[in-house]
C-alpha cells in the first residue's frame, strides 16, 4: 500500500491567522454562534462559498443514519454544494419524522441566511442520540443572525472547529497547498469512532478548481486509506460524514498532486482524531505488511487496535506480545494466515517469534511509554500492506461515556 511522495507544499506562516490556526482558502468564510444546543460556548457553525462550487462527499453505512445524513446524502449527488452547517451537542438520531423536519428547517433557515439554495447545504449533527433538537433555540438564534447576513461570518477554521466539538478535547485542523490553491481540513471525533463510509465529521475546502469528477476520486481514495483505517473503540457513529468543497477561486491544479494533498492532509486529521480518542494517552499505530492484499492487511491491523487487551497494555506500557498474536489469531477466516510466517514487532524490536530476552523487555517497556506506540506485523503471503490509527484504553474512556448523558 505504499505510495510515492507526495508532492505537497505544507503551510507557511502567511497561511495562519493571528492565532495561530489556519486561514480559509480563497472565496471561504465562516460563522460560529450559540445556539442553545449546549449550556454556554459556541454550538453551531457554518462554512460557505460566497461562489459556486463542485463537492464530493461520503457517510456512514449505519441503518439509523440520523436525519442530517439522510438529507445531506440527497443534496451531495448533484456535487454542487455550497456551505456546510453543523449542530454540536445533539444528532438528531432516532427522532422520527419531527427530527427529518427539524433538520430540514435548519438547512432552509442557513440557505436564506448566505443566500444560496437549500440544496447546496449539507447539514452535519453530531452528540446524544435520540433526543430532539431543541428548535425554540435555535430558530431564536437565526431570527437574530438574519439581519446581519454573511457579515456576521467571521470566524476562522480554528472557530469552527472548536465549535464542532462534544467530547473532544481539542480542535483539529490541517492545511496543505498545491500550486496557488490551499486545502483546508476541520474535524472532529473522539469517541463512537470507527468510521465506515463516528460521531466524525471531517470537512475540507478548496480554493483550487478541480472536475467533479476528480474531486470523488481523490476523496474516495483519501477517505479509504485514512479515515477508514481509523478506530477509537470500534462503534460505528450514526453520523459520519465527510465532505470536500472546491470553489476554484485559485485556478486549476494537477488532479493527481491535489489528490496526494488531499490524502497528506486527512492522514494528518486521522492522526489528530486518533490521538485525541476519548480517555486517550497514547496514539497506537499498528501496520500489517505482508498481507494478501490490502483489505486484509488493513483487517487484521484493525483486529489488534481494537483489541481491549491491545490497547489496556499499550495504556500500561505492558509489551505483553501475546496479546498481538491473539487479535492476529481472531481473524478465523483468514486462513491463509500461518503462525510459523508471522513477525511482530514492537517498533523496531521483534518480539516474535524470537521471544525477547529479559533486558529487551525493559527497553520495551520504556518505549511504550512513549506518546505513540508502534505494532508492525508482517504475514508472509503477498504484498499488502495497511496502517491502521488508535489510541490506548483508560480509565478515562469509561467515564466520560458512563456518564455520557447524565
Amino acid at each position: 500500500m505504499r505510495e510515492p511522495p507526495a508532492k505537497v507544499c505544507h503551510v507557511t506562516h502567511n497561511h495562519s491567522s493571528s492565532e495561530g490556526g489556519p486561514v480559509w482558502p480563497t472565496g471561504f468564510r465562516g460563522y460560529t454562534g450559540h445556539g442553545g444546543l449546549r449550556e454556554q460556548g459556541d454550538d453551531i457553525s457554518i462554512v460557505v462559498s460566497d461562489r459556486p462550487a463542485v463537492s464530493a462527499a461520503m457517510f456512514t453505512k449505519s441503518l439509523f443514519a440520523g436525519p442530517a445524513v439522510v438529507l445531506s446524502r440527497a443534496h451531495a449527488a448533484e456535487r454542487r454544494l455550497r456551505a456546510v452547517v453543523t449542530l454540536a451537542q445533539n444528532a438528531n438520531v432516532a427522532t422520527g419524522r419531527q427530527g427529518a423536519e427539524n433538520a430540514a428547517e435548519v438547512v432552509g433557515r442557513v440557505a436564506g441566511l448566505v443566500g444560496i439554495p437549500a440544496d447546496e447545504v449539507l447539514i452535519g449533527s453530531t452528540g446524544v442520540i435520540g433526543r430532539p433538537l431543541p428548535m425554540d433555540a435555535i430558530r431564536g438564534h437565526f431570527d437574530h443572525a438574519a439581519p446581519h447576513g454573511t457579515d456576521a461570518f467571521t470566524a476562522a477554521p480554528l472557530d469552527v472547529a472548536r465549535a464542532m466539538m462534544t467530547t473532544d478535547t481539542r480542535p483539529k485542523t490541517a492545511v496543505r497547498t498545491v500550486g496557488d490553491a490551499r486545502i483546508v481540513g476541520i474535524a472532529k471525533g473522539v469517541g463512537m469512532l470507527e468510521p465506515d463510509m463516528a460521531t466524525m465529521l471531517a470537512y475540507v475546502v478548496t480554493d483550487a478548481a478541480i472536475a467533479a469528477a476528480d474531486l470523488d476520486r481523490a476523496l474516495r481514495t483519501a477517505v479509504d486509506r485514512t479515515f477508514n483505517c481509523l478506530s477509537v473503540d470500534t462503534d460505528t457513529s450514526t453520523s459520519d460524514t465527510v465532505a470536500v468543497l472546491a470553489n476554484g477561486a485559485a485556478g486549476p491544479v494537477d488532479p493527481t498532486e491535489f489528490a496526494a494533498a488531499l490524502a497528506d492532509l486527512c492522514l494528518d486529521l486521522t492522526r489528530q482524531l486518533a490521538s485525541d480518542g476519548e480517555g486517550a494517552t497514547k496514539l497506537l499505530r499498528v501496520t500489517v505488511a505482508g498481507a494478501r492484499d490490502a483489505a486484509q492487511a488493513r483487517r487484521v491491523a484493525k483486529s489488534i487496535v481494537n483489541s481491549p487487551l491491545v490497547k489496556s497494555a499499550v495504556h500500561g506500557a505492558d509489551p505483553n506480545w501475546g496479546r498481538v498474536l491473539m487479535a492476529i489469531g481472531k481473524n478465523t477466516e483468514d486462513r491463509d494466515i500461518v503462525p510459523g510466517r508471522v513477525t511482530v514487532a514492537f517498533g523496531d524490536t521483534e518480539v516474535y517469534p524470537a521471544e525477547p530476552t529479559p533486558d529487551v523487555l525493559g527497553k520495551l517497556t520504556d518505549a511504550m511509554r512513549r506518546s505513540e506506540v508502534d505494532i508492525a506485523v508482517t504475514l508472509g503471503i503477498g504484498d499488502g500492506e495497511a496502517t491502521v490509527f488508535g489510541c490506548d484504553l483508560s480509565a478515562g474512556y469509561v467515564r466520560i461515556n458512563a456518564d455520557y448523558t447524565t
